[in-house]
């Protein structure tokens, strides 16, 4: 775009970077940019960040370089100068069942604080955000409520799903593998066979696990490009969207479209309508209410829950069902999901999104496949209320999630058997320590006690992989992957740490989980957790230095989506109008 034209379209004077630009003063910085090439013309124009979670931990992460690339071809295009930069990412599949995981939920904190700062420091006038694995997608999708800069999401795309025996594979099939090994039931050249198939290309995992289900929201909520989310990574058609996703952020610049004027608690609603009806990870009761803080808009895990409790499951997307995200991508994607609900009543179709258009105007050409059976009609749901449900109860006030989306019995009861860490738990399943009608609990791995919050999949998985998935159940105030299936119940709180009920019960207490009803209880009165809650003392733990004990001081109730700053509502200034 020439520079006249540019200058018509954005007004220097008013965005950030003329800190670090304009004038005679900024000679000094200007020296910088020239010292990597920039002309004067590429200087006078908006700075555009093009933050990536780029790096060689995993596939999740390993094509979003050559995706940035794309993206700032589009911010050129729209009369932008890119500025590409590198944040952190701890990548689940490679954290899980060790204390690596206690990195996983911190990173998300750390990426968001990362990408803050990258910008502050540069003052650079609009973002746009690639992200491929778990918890780089919220992190990156609060860093832009937080700044408001204008901003396009855009994730790095699922992976191909692996071919094992005539069936599609992903990694959830791997780790139910291992408990299948421990049990006797498959060989190790079998699982070795296995474990060199199931992940055969770039991307994220293939199921609505929580990067698939956290890519699904940032359509939903807005901040993505309409079916940005779908596409696998391998696919060059990846690069037209990231394209697409340069010029869209210069278009909201150009407008002073912010995101706080897209995540709205309507959108918000939006996002969680999503999660329910595709079945999607547990892991979205935590993160859309730590993006919601960001904007200052009170939306914690019982308003999430709501929106469950009241969404039909349409969408037969693995772990609870039969499809991966290539298998939705091919048969028309989000936009059909969406389309579906909004035709049904159940979304938001005048929020605003990153087009500059309604929800409801991007999908107004979308019609709805009917050969196929990916996802349903509402009016042939795979049941009438959400994949994911919260509960509350004497064991959980603060609330608690499930994944239902496949189960068939909502309803468990049984005596408590209590360990104190995963490791413990993981052990007695590898040694079958433990029976039929078994309630595991898993405590201290809260977002204080653990510290972090880990994901329990190694060991649910490991479960499922003996047979026993639908006889024993499992609660914990830690997390679960979105891979995760069974009776397995996240984020109680207060979580023990703190001193709540989950840390009181003892091995034999008998707990009544009621999905359908939504409680999660033990059967022992308040008089009893009273008295034990006078016998109860703080645990320490290993991490009393660096960026986890950091974290433990400052995070909050997994309720309120674990956060660690005031958020919104706190603030006194906002960075876009510096």
């Amino acid at each position: 775009m020439p520079l006249d034209e540019s200058k018509k379209r954005f007004d220097k004077s008013k965005l950030p970077s003329r800190h670090t630009t304009v004038g005679p003063d900024r000679a000094p910085h200007r020296s910088y940019l020239y010292a990597m090439g920039l002309s004067e013309e590429e200087i006078n124009q908006p700075l555009v960040g093009v933050a990536t979670c780029w790096n060689e931990a995993a596939p999740c992460n390993i094509s979003l370089q050559r995706q940035a690339q794309s993206v700032k071809v589009g911010v050129t295009a729209g009369g932008g100068t890119p500025r590409e930069f590198c944040t952190i990412t701890v990548t689940d599949g490679i954290a899980m069942g060790h204390q690596g995981m206690k990195s996983s939920l911190v990173s998300r904190d750390v990426i968001a604080n990362s990408v803050e700062l990258t910008m502050r420091g540069h003052c650079y006038d609009a973002l746009v955000g690639l992200a491929g694995c778990d918890k780089s997608l919220p992190g990156m999708m609060m860093a832009m409520v937080r700044l408001n800069v204008p901003s396009v999401f855009m994730y790095g795309g699922s992976i191909l799903p692996g071919r094992y025996k005539g069936k599609d594979v992903t990694v959830q099939d791997l780790f139910e593998a291992v408990g299948q090994h421990a049990a006797g039931e498959i060989g190790p050249e079998e699982l070795h066979e296995l474990e060199c198939v199931a992940c055969p290309s770039a991307g994220s995992c293939g199921g609505q696990f929580t990067a698939n289900t956290m890519a699904c929201v940032s359509e939903a909520m807005g901040l993505a490009v309409p079916n940005s989310a779908g596409t696998p990574a391998p696919y060059e058609s990846r690069d037209a969207y990231a394209e697409a996703s340069g010029r869209a952020v210069m278009e909201l610049l150009a407008s002073n479209l912010r995101p706080r004027d897209i995540v709205t608690r309507r959108s918000l609603e939006n996002a969680a309508t999503v999660v329910a009806a595709s079945g999607g990870s547990t892991n979205a009761a935590l993160h859309l209410p730590a993006i919601a803080h960001e904007c200052g808009i009170d939306f914690d895990l019982h308003d999430v829950a709501a929106v469950f409790r009241r969404t039909p499951y349409i969408c037969d997307l693995k772990p609870g069902g039969r499809y991966v995200a290539k298998d939705m991508y091919e048969i028309g994607g989000m936009p059909v999901l969406l389309r579906e609900l909004l035709d049904g009543g159940y979304l938001h179709g005048d929020c605003i999104t990153v087009t500059g258009k309604t929800l409801a105007e991007n999908l107004a050409d979308v019609v709805f496949p009917e050969d196929q059976d990916v996802i349903r009609r509402l009016s042939n749901p795979i049941s009438s209320w959400g994949g994911v449900v919260g509960l509350k109860g004497s064991l959980a006030p603060e609330g608690a999630i499930v994944k239902v989306a496949g189960m068939s019995n909502l309803q468990f009861r049984g005596p408590a058997r209590c360990f104190d860490c995963e490791e413990d738990a993981f052990k007695a399943v590898q040694e079958k320590q433990y029976a039929e009608g078994d309630v595991f609990v898993i405590r201290y791995e809260g977002p204080k006690g653990g510290p972090g919050m880990r994901e329990m999949l190694s060991t649910t998985a490991a479960i499922y992989g003996q047979g026993m998935g639908d006889k024993v159940a499992l609660i914990t105030d830690g997390r679960f992957s979105g891979a995760t299936r069974g009776f397995c119940i996240g984020h109680v709180g207060p979580e023990a740490a703190v001193g709540g009920p989950i840390g009181l019960i003892k091995d034999g207490d008998i707990i009544v989980i009621d999905a359908e009803a939504g409680t999660l209880d033990v059967e022992l009165s308040q008089e009893e957790l009273a008295e034990r809650r006078k016998a109860w003392k703080p645990r320490g733990h290993d991490y009393n230095a660096g960026v986890i004990w950091k974290y433990a001081q400052t995070v909050g109730s997994a309720e309120k989506g674990a956060v660690t700053h005031p958020g919104g509502q706190g603030e006194t200034h906002v960075y876009a109008d510096i």
